[in-house]
């Protein structure tokens, strides 16, 4: 078996140190899902399952959402702003975008689900613990400043502990 299949298997197998509930703004209401934190030897391993995104049957529409860890702690709205209170980009060395810890790979939306596990050496479990993964409507362009013009902020959760003694991959 190679690592990255101990990875898959460690996935599947074991209960993961942290997992977000997502829920959709307001104007949003049907976007839920789940992301799922597992501490790895060779970083974190992050499974998002997105279900009820915005989507066209146009051929051309695009399927992608703009995916990230917030500093904020809250997914409370202030006044009509959804998820203001979610703060901005994790961004703990102050990197420009898109070298942010918290700059994630976008979303990949079929018909409205979203579904990927990727591995990340940007942060650990622990340092977002408490933090918040917004979804965003539109995908990350990678180059602006200082969020990736990734606009409206649809959907919100925050990091939650699962256990305090996962087994490590």
């Amino acid at each position: 078996m190679t690592e990255l299949n101990g990875i898959l298997n460690c996935v599947i197998k074991n209960i993961p140190q942290a997992v977000v509930e997502i829920k959709g703004s307001e104007y949003y209401p049907d976007i839920r899902g789940k992301v799922k934190f597992y501490t790895t030897r060779f970083g974190t391993v992050v499974s998002a399952e997105v279900y009820g995104l915005p989507f066209s049957y146009e051929p051309c529409a695009s399927r992608f959402f703009g995916f990230h860890i917030h500093t904020g702690e809250k997914c409370s709205p202030v006044e009509s702003d959804a998820f203001s209170e979610s703060g901005s980009h994790y961004n703990p060395y102050n990197c420009e975008h898109p070298k942010h810890s918290g700059d994630l790979p976008p979303l990949l939306g079929n018909n409205g689900t979203a579904f990927q596990i990727f591995l990340t050496d940007g942060f650990s479990v622990k340092e977002v613990i408490g933090r918040t993964v917004i979804v965003h409507l539109f995908a990350d362009d990678f180059m602006t400043q200082p969020s990736g013009n990734s606009g409206e902020k649809i959907a919100c959760g925050v990091i939650k502990l699962t256990q305090k003694n996962c087994r490590v991959c």
